[in-house]
Parts: C-alpha cells; structure tokens; sequence
C-alpha cells in the first residue's frame, strides 16, 4: 500500500482515531487533527488531506450516526476500512488518587463505553468533550487534581500522566470499526465487500424485494440498518454491506436490480473488509 501523504482524523494526537490510521496505514504518517467530524471530511473534499478516517460503527454501542450521515451527504467514497480493539483507562494528574476524582472527562462514546464503571464510583460527574485524548490534556493543562479522563494508554503516556485505572470499558470485546474516506475511488486488488444507502419506493414487499436482489445471486449480505430520512417523516434510508465488489459483473447486476426498485441509491465504496 502506498503511504499517503496527510491523513485527517476527527480529535487530538493519540486519539483512537489516530491510533486507528496508523494501525492501517504504519507508522510513516502525517496526520492531521480535526476539531469535528466534518472537518475531517471537508479536508479531503478541499484535497487538504489525501485520506480521511472516520470511525462509523462500535461493537458496544452500534453505529456512529453522525458520520454515516456526513458519507452519505459528502462527495468522498470509502476506500478502507480497520477495525480497533478500544482499551479505555482512567487517567489522572500524577500524585491524583482514585478517591480525590469527582468528575470524569471524555467524549460520549467512551463515557458510554465505560457506563458499568462509572456507575461504581460514588458521587462522580461526568463531563463530555469532543475527544477523548483532548480530555487528559485539558485536566493536565488546567492542573485539574479532583477530575479524571477517559482515553489511551498512548494519550496517557504522551501527556505524561497516570492511569488509575486499565481496562474499564463494559465490554472486553471492544472494538470500533472505522472507515478509509478519500475523495476518488480507489478500489485494491484483494478488496472484497462494498457498502451502498438506499431507500426504496412505497411498494408492498419493497424491502423483501431489495434484499432478494442480492439472494438471487448468491450475494452475502454483512450488515442491513434502516435510519430516517431527515425531513421527511416516517422514511428511511437502508445502510447495506455485502460481500463482493463493483468490479465484478453479479455486484454490478445487483446494485443495477436495486436501482429499479429503490428511490434513492449511493454506493459507498469497495474495499478490503477490516481483520483484527
């Protein structure tokens, strides 16, 4: 694989974000971070970036809406995808004890992630931000000795801080998956699954029919979620993985099938399905 030049990611340095692109592309980067989500986006619109990396679904706590909603609104297609085991861990001022935290930083999805835990702590505020890693460098910054963060063991060591306490997500099989966007199609040679958005026309067995376009050849179907159509009540757009790939000719007839029963359609991408 290529090295890109610059990738954008959504957050601070050390944010799982990062840690993702790099798991994905090595360590022989240049990242770029991105206050919000759709700066990343607009970053590989503009051709600021070359890639962006956006995480879309977790194990824990299902899809990531926002940014499926950005894919779908934004002129990039899906390149990659790399999935993330997400080790979430209590991080501290150095000398700061367990019993001193009174409020916990961190982005939704962690605090989220980690609900079992912070439930066990009495009397304990959480506080959501836009990153985790930028959470343990705001309590670091504000020298903040009754508050804690929750992020990476890398964010940890870079800010030079403590971990209270390792591992304390709910689940053990944490894992978030995230996607490679770019702004032109790039489909590789081993690439082996393709995700497609659409909606279908207000006909009696609309969906049985859509799905069987796939089933009349021998398509795997990976992943089906429905997700209303903003503005227009009681419509849905169908978020659809399948195993295969635009490149070949079964796909191609398929995607070609769903067009004449669906009122909108956007294929997303093909790409290498994530590993471990």
């Amino acid at each position: 694989m290529n090295t890109p030049n610059k990738i954008a990611f959504q957050g601070t340095h050390y944010a799982f974000s990062e840690i993702a692109a790099r798991k994905y592309f090595s360590d022989d980067i240049e990242t770029l971070p991105c206050r919000q989500f759709i700066d990343v986006f607009k970053s590989v619109e503009n051709k600021n970036c070359r890639y962006g990396i956006v995480p879309v679904e977790n194990s824990s706590t299902g899809s990531v809406y926002q940014n499926l909603d950005l894919i779908l609104d934004s002129a990039v297609t899906v390149v990659g995808e790399v999935q993330l085991r997400i080790e979430q861990h209590l991080i501290a001022n150095p000398g700061v004890k367990l019993d001193d935290i009174k409020m916990v930083h961190s982005h939704p999805q962690a605090l989220q992630q980690c609900g079992n835990f912070l439930e066990s702590l009495p009397n304990i505020e959480t506080i959501a931000s836009y990153d985790t890693a930028g959470s343990v460098k705001h309590i670091r910054d504000q020298k903040l000795l009754h508050a804690a963060a929750i992020a990476s063991r890398q964010a940890a060591e870079d800010n030079e801080m403590q971990i209270l306490k390792e591992e304390i997500e709910d689940n053990s099989q944490n894992y978030t998956r995230f996607h490679i966007i770019a702004k032109t199609s790039e489909i590789p040679k081993d690439a082996n699954k393709t995700s497609v958005i659409f909606s279908m026309k207000n006909i009696p067995g609309a969906l049985f029919k859509s799905l069987s376009v796939f089933a009349l050849r021998d398509i795997d179907l990976l992943k089906i979620e429905s997700r209303p159509m903003r503005g227009k009540r009681w419509k849905y757009l169908f978020y659809l993985d399948f195993t295969g790939t635009m490149q070949e000719e079964r796909c191609r007839n398929a995607i070609r099938h769903l067009e004449e029963i669906a009122s909108f359609l956007k294929v997303l991408g093909s790409y290498k399905a994530a590993g471990e």
